[in-house]
């Protein structure tokens, strides 16, 4: 807990510093040396309806997150920096910061923790919340390494990289602090910001080691872009001392026409994961914002199919300049079986809806959401299970799981009920 408050004062001193410099500093006389600072804060007012009965603490306000930027460009060398806090998740840890270089118009590298090029970019989404594939790690996912970026022509762009590890995990100390009747249970490790594999409640001591990305995308029409992404990902076994290479494709699109935006993409995944023993593993241990999901992990073979579209309004109401109305879907299948009670059941598909829209107004951006999901690892009252075998098991004494059909005798529950989760999403970026 010291730490924690030394880091605070640490990064608000770095921030009063870096603030200071870049007042004083002004750019060369070609233009070409520049130092940006900035960051974000935001808050969250949710009201949610889970598993359990409602009880009055489903409703209440948390401080989002808050953030540091720095951006600085120098003899053609870049550097972009970010870290994140999260009260709520009692945890903090770099987002991403790496040093680039555009060896021409057309060339970029960027070395250090950088987004991973797979899928529809920046977002396979509109909302705040995402959609299934950020959740495995596979949307707006950043890891330690080296990429490329490769515009040949006007139409057609490359994406290449390779990452020797996960991107540097946060502190491990406290607990969480929701609201809802499992408030402040939940207890944090040392696991990175973003979606990755975990040794953490793992019957294997697996972690992500090496990993290979190649993205291509071609704009057919104007604002009309699609495009192919390809994943070889290493996980390495140190009991084993061995690494199982999975994989990960997908195929997109992402479509700008008159005030719309339209998002389609498949996913398909194998993490071709083997426990200490090397037995190939139906499900996988993965964490995110420093806690694993813990009891279901996450299934280790599946595909998911997601789809989006966003219209955006133009208005003139004082500060708001534009509103941004969308639905986005996705749906998740799942290869593996769990025996329950000598019965086999395969595992349950997940799914996830989110209808909203954004208010920009300046500087503040407000995501209205109302996000509903069926064994969905975030919106249930036991975080972390669903996106494994789903809602067929658990070991959990309130019985979120189950339908008792005679004390002590558990039985599956066959079709969960949607989940929701009402979100209001307030952020100031400067």
């Amino acid at each position: 807990m010291i730490y924690y408050y030394n880091s605070k004062k640490f990064f608000l001193i770095l921030f009063l510093v870096i603030t200071g410099i870049a007042t004083a500093m002004s750019q060369d006389e070609e233009g070409d040396d520049f130092l940006n600072v900035g960051g974000a804060l935001r808050f969250n007012i949710a009201s949610v309806n889970y598993e359990m009965d409602p009880v009055t603490t489903d409703t209440y306000a948390t401080m989002d997150t808050w953030r540091l930027n720095v951006s600085a460009g120098f003899s053609g060398l870049l550097l972009d920096f970010e870290y994140r806090f999260y009260p709520t998740f009692n945890t903090h840890f770099i987002h991403h910061g790496y040093l680039g270089y555009n060896f021409s118009d057309n060339l970029n590298m960027q070395l250090g923790v950088t987004r991973v090029p797979f899928g529809n970019l920046a977002y396979n989404s509109h909302s705040w919340w995402f959609l299934i594939p950020y959740y495995l790690g596979l949307e707006d996912d950043y890891n330690m390494g080296i990429k490329f970026t490769y515009d040949i022509g006007d139409k057609l762009n490359l994406r290449t990289a390779y990452f020797r590890q996960s991107e540097p995990a946060g502190p491990s100390y406290g607990t969480a602090s929701f609201g809802g009747p499992a408030a402040g249970t939940y207890s944090y490790n040392v696991i990175p910001g973003s979606a990755d594999i975990s040794p953490e409640g793992n019957t294997s001591s697996i972690r992500e080691l090496n990993q290979f990305n190649l993205r291509v995308e071609y704009e057919v029409t104007d604002g009309t872009f699609i495009g192919l992404s390809g994943q070889l990902q290493g996980l390495y076994n140190s009991v084993l001392d061995d690494t199982e290479y999975g994989n990960a494709m997908a195929a997109h699109l992402n479509s700008n026409f008159s005030n719309f935006n339209l998002q389609l993409q498949y996913t398909s995944y194998d993490y071709k994961a083997r426990d200490d023993a090397g037995i190939l593993m139906d499900r996988v241990q993965m964490g995110a914002y420093g806690d694993p999901y813990y009891g279901d992990g996450v299934a280790a073979r599946g595909g998911i199919l997601t789809a989006g579209l966003a219209y955006n309004i133009d208005v003139d109401w004082g500060p708001v300049s534009s509103i941004l109305p969308y639905f986005d879907y996705s749906y998740m299948t799942k290869d593996g079986q769990l025996e329950v009670n000598g019965s086999v059941h395969d595992f349950q598909d997940t799914y996830m809806i989110v209808p909203g829209f954004m208010i920009t107004a300046g500087g503040v951006y407000t995501y209205v959401d109302l996000a509903m999901g069926k064994n969905h690892p975030w919106l249930t009252n036991s975080f972390g299970k669903g996106m494994g075998a789903g809602h067929l098991y658990s070991d959990d004494p309130a019985g979120l799981y189950y339908n008792e059909s005679k004390a002590g005798e558990p039985v599956p529950v066959d079709d969960m009920d949607w989940n929701m989760r009402f979100n209001i999403n307030v952020g100031y970026y400067f």
